[in-house]
């Protein structure tokens, strides 16, 4: 199935969990990860399953003013 990962298409089995994604699109703490829009707290990261044609929007942090 494609997921696209910031605006990348990557390729998943089924019951790939956002875990799964992120440590395939290689993302480094720290980080927010927001499924179709909708933030995905860490804790359900683990559980939380991908389907076809979902989006993950992977945001870091940014310092400075």
């Amino acid at each position: 199935m494609n997921v696209h990962i910031n605006q990348r298409v990557f390729d998943f089995p089924d019951a790939t969990t956002v875990t799964d994604a992120l440590a395939a699109f290689g993302a480094k703490p720290p980080f927010a990860v927001a499924l179709n829009g909708q933030f995905v707290a860490r804790g359900e990261h683990a559980t939380k399953t991908l389907a076809a044609g979902d989006r993950l929007d992977v945001v870091s942090p940014v310092a400075g003013g």
